[in-house]
C-alpha cells in the first residue's frame, strides 16, 4: 500500500517536471543489453549535449521518476523521501536553468503494463529496442507477449520521433511497422540502416601469452564507411549496443566521425563481459551481472572467437537462468546444445535449472570427465582453483540470484580489487 502511494507521488512529480522542462526523452528497453546500450548512448550524447542518464538499475516505477527528479533513492529513510518530495516541488515551482535538455532512460519490463506505465510518465522522442528474446517470460508466458510489451516504447512516438530498432533480432525489427515515427535500424544484417561490418577481436599471441587489445569493426551509414576501435571491449554483443548509440546520435544530427571518436572511451559495466586477469596467468570473462539464453549464446560466441595460448583450456561456468517460467528446461537444454557447438574443454553448472545444461551436453557427447555440477557458486571454487593452468580462459555467467561473482572473486588475480570491478560488492549484498 505504501509502495503504491509512493509510486503515485513520484509519478505526479515526474510528469509535472517533464511538462515544465520539456526534455527530449530517449527511452531504452529490450530483453538484454539495456544498461550497456544506455551507457553507450549517454557517452555519445554527453560529448556535445546536456544530458542525464538513469543510474545503475533505476529502470522501474521508482527508478525512472528518481532519474527525472535528479535524486538518489533514500531507501527506507522516511525523512529522505520527504526531502525528495520537497526537492521535486521546488523544481516545479522554480525553474532551474541547469535541468538537462536530454534524459536517457532505461525502461525495464518485468510484468505486462510496465513499459506503458513508464512511457506515460516520460513520453519518448526516441525509443530504442535492443532485442526481444526469452527473459522474464515467467510473467509474459510467450515471446509474442514480450514483444507486445516492448513495443509500447515506440507505439505512441510522434511522427518526428525516432524508433531505433535492432535489425539482427527478427521480433524487434518486425516492430518497424508498429510505429508512425521515423525508423532507424542497426545491426550486422545487410538490411540495417546503420550496419556493422568486419567485426573481430583484436588479439595477439606473443611469447606464449595472449594479449587482447579490444574490438574493432567498421560502421556503414548512407554509403559512408568509418572504422571503429573499442580498446576496452571484447564482447561481440557490445557491437549492437554501440551501433544503437551511433543510431541515436545520427537521429539527433550528430556527426558520425564525432560519434565514433566519443565511443573510444566506452567501457563495459561491471559483470558485463569484463576481461580480468586470473590466477596462474589465466583470463576471466566476467559476465556475472545477469543471464538469459540470448546473452549466454552471445557470451559463448565471444569465447569461441578468442584464441588461447598453446595447451590452455577453455572453461565455461554457468549458473541458473531464472524467470523463464515454463520455458526454463527447454532454454537450458538449448544452451547445452550450444556448448557442444563451441570449443569448450570444461563445463561447470551451478543451480538446479543449470543442471539441464550439463545433462543435455552430456547426452550429446560432451566429455563426461569435463562436466561438473554444483548447488551453489562457492562450491565451485575448491574444484576449479587448483585446476587452472597457464593461459586458461574462464567464462563465468549466471542470473543475479546465482551469485556467480563469488567465483570470480576467488579466482581473480587481485581479489582486493573486487569492489572496483565486480558486481554486488556493497555491504548489503555481501551480507546475503
Amino acid at each position: 500500500m505504501l509502495l503504491k502511494i509512493l509510486q503515485k507521488f513520484l509519478a505526479f512529480l515526474s510528469k509535472r517536471i517533464i511538462k515544465k522542462y520539456k526534455p527530449l526523452v530517449v527511452g531504452i528497453t529490450g530483453s538484454v543489453g539495456k544498461s550497456s546500450t544506455k551507457k553507450a548512448i549517454a557517452l555519445v550524447l554527453k560529448s556535445q549535449l546536456n544530458i542525464r542518464q538513469s543510474k545503475g538499475n533505476y529502470n522501474n516505477e521508482i527508478g525512472v521518476p528518481l532519474t527525472i527528479l535528479g535524486v538518489k533513492s533514500p531507501g527506507r529513510n522516511i525523512f529522505g523521501w520527504i526531502r525528495v518530495f520537497i526537492l521535486g516541488f521546488l523544481k516545479i515551482i522554480f525553474k532551474q536553468k541547469s535541468y538537462p535538455k536530454i534524459l536517457v532512460l532505461e525502461m525495464a519490463a518485468d510484468r505486462p503494463g510496465d513499459i506503458e506505465y513508464l512511457v506515460d510518465i516520460a513520453p519518448c522522442h526516441i525509443g530504442v529496442i535492443t532485442s526481444i528474446s526469452a527473459a522474464h517470460t515467467e510473467f509474459f508466458k510467450t515471446l509474442d507477449k514480450v514483444a507486445m510489451e516492448k513495443h509500447m516504447i515506440i507505439k505512441n512516438l510522434q511522427k518526428d520521433g525516432w524508433a531505433i530498432l535492432n535489425a539482427d533480432n527478427k521480433r524487434t525489427y518486425a516492430l518497424k511497422n508498429k510505429t508512425s515515427a521515423q525508423v532507424l535500424s542497426y545491426g550486422l544484417d545487410t538490411q540495417a540502416n546503420v550496419q556493422g561490418l568486419e567485426v573481430q577481436i583484436n588479439q595477439e599471441l606473443k611469447e606464449d601469452r595472449l594479449k587482447i587489445k579490444g574490438l574493432k569493426f567498421k560502421v556503414r551509414y548512407h554509403g559512408n564507411v568509418v572504422p571503429v576501435f573499442l580498446p576496452n571491449i571484447i564482447s561481440l554483443a557490445q557491437v549492437n549496443s554501440v551501433l544503437a548509440a551511433i543510431s541515436v546520435g545520427l537521429a539527433l544530427d550528430l556527426n558520425l566521425i564525432d560519434i565514433v571518436q566519443a565511443l573510444k572511451a566506452y567501457e563495459p559495466l561491471p559483470g558485463r563481459m569484463v576481461l580480468l586477469p586470473g590466477v596462474n596467468n589465466s583470463l576471466i570473462i566476467d559476465d556475472t551481472y545477469n543471464s538469459s539464453p540470448q546473452a549466454v549464446e552471445s557470451a559463448l560466441d565471444t569465447l569461441e572467437a578468442i584464441i588461447p595460448v598453446s595447451l590452455a583450456r577453455k572453461w565455461v561456468i554457468l549458473g541458473d537462468m531464472l524467470e523463464l517460467g515454463d520455458l526454463s528446461e527447454k532454454m537450458h537444454r538449448e544452451i547445452g546444445e550450444k556448448i557442444i557447438q563451441t570449443d569448450v574443454d570444461y563445463l561447470i553448472t551451478v543451480g538446479k535449472q543449470a543442471q539441464y545444461i550439463a545433462q543435455q551436453a552430456r547426452e550429446k557427447g560432451f566429455n563426461q570427465e569435463g562436466i561438473f555440477s554444483f548447488d551453489n557458486a562457492l562450491g565451485v571454487v575448491p574444484l576449479l582453483k587448483p585446476r587452472i593452468k597457464n593461459g586458461d580462459i574462464i567464462l563465468v555467467k549466471g542470473s543475479q540470484a546465482a551469485r556467480m561473482e563469488r567465483i570470480v572473486k576467488n579466482i581473480m588475480l587481485r581479489p582486493y580489487l573486487a569492489k572496483k570491478y565486480l558486481v554486488r560488492q556493497s555491504r548489503g549484498w555481501l551480507k546475503q
